[in-house]
């Protein structure tokens, strides 16, 4: 466990977004191994499931959120509506070793709303700072993923709000609920998140989120806003090798992409087959395997697998050149 490892990162630093069935324990491990950013996030994970599932539920939980030692820092990211389980579920994140918890406050997914968690917590200010509240009283730094508003642009009451109890870092997805993803991110709003957090005298950290294609962009990003850290999410899609841009620009051959595949599932065979459906990988194929004679080909015939062995014996099969 890393005490306070937000105040020793380097500015700006890179941070992997927090996403469902994607930077599972498989991808995540990949991604330490081939270029890994500042700071990790678990999936998001349900609070109350922690503290209130059943064995069977808490093992498939935890299995979830395995990470290996050279992730860290690594954060997990929590939702609930209920500061009780929340606070139980930190002191859990305590016990699985995990160096700073992450709570959501952004998720648009109706089913997480309809539960008062996600993006919700933005029509409930009062309830979202009891949750930071209650993640604090873990003793890890607590950081929060949001979004500047629900349907409208909240950011001036929404933000000092959430400075009042002092988060260690606050990621800012620079979209309304609202918008989803249908129009471009505003980083003039992460920008403004930065002065008010200034002129509050707060120290919290200000991470900007949305629409960084590269390592490139998100120093572009940092400079324009003056964040101190950038997260990047949909960009990571087939490319593990993003981060490694913090060393030198590097662009992978089809070649190696289809390798780093074969490698992605045995990562998943190995942490998640027995808790997992194979079909989270199915999104994967398209990334990877692209951009060569007989790519199109060979992501159809993926596609139709249904276990990585069988995935594994087709890709083994239909490599590109190696150039």
């Amino acid at each position: 466990m890393m005490k306070n490892f937000w105040q020793k990162l380097p500015r700006p630093f890179l941070a992997l977004a927090p996403m469902e069935d994607v930077t599972d324990a498989a991808f995540r491990r990949l991604i330490a191994r081939h270029g890994k950013p500042h700071v990790m996030f678990t999936e998001f994970t349900s609070a109350d499931g922690l503290v209130l599932a059943p064995r069977s539920g808490q093992e498939k939980l935890r299995k979830k959120l395995l990470y290996a030692e050279n992730e860290r820092p690594m954060v997990v990211q929590l939702f609930s509506s209920i500061p009780e389980r929340m606070e139980k579920a930190a002191h859990i994140a305590v016990e699985l070793g995990f160096d700073g918890i992450d709570i959501n406050m952004g998720c648009p997914d109706r089913a997480v709303e309809r539960g008062g968690c996600g993006a919700a917590l933005m029509k409930n200010p009062a309830l979202a700072r009891a949750l930071i509240r209650a993640a604090k009283s873990s003793g890890l730094p607590v950081s929060v993923k949001t979004r500047i508003g629900y349907t409208k642009d909240e950011l001036e009451t929404w933000l000092p709000g959430l400075l009042t109890e002092e988060p260690a870092a606050i990621a800012l997805h620079a979209r309304t609920r609202k918008e989803m993803s249908d129009v471009p991110a505003r980083w003039e709003r992460v920008k403004r998140a930065v002065k008010i957090r200034d002129s509050l005298g707060s120290k919290t950290l200000i991470i900007g989120n949305g629409d960084v294609r590269d390592i490139t962009d998100a120093r572009e990003k940092a400079a324009m806003s003056g964040a101190d850290g950038i997260m990047l999410g949909r960009a990571i899609y087939g490319n593990p090798w993003l981060y490694n841009d913090l060393r030198s620009r590097y662009t992978p051959t089809p070649y190696e992409r289809a390798l780093v595949l074969m490698e992605h599932l045995e990562l998943f065979d190995e942490l998640l087959s027995d808790t997992t459906s194979f079909a989270i990988m199915r999104k994967h194929f398209k990334a990877y395997i692209s951009g060569w004679n007989g790519a199109k080909e060979l992501r159809i015939r993926l596609m139709e697998t249904s276990t990585s062995a069988k995935a594994r014996e087709v890709l083994a099969g239909a490599l590109p050149e190696r150039v």
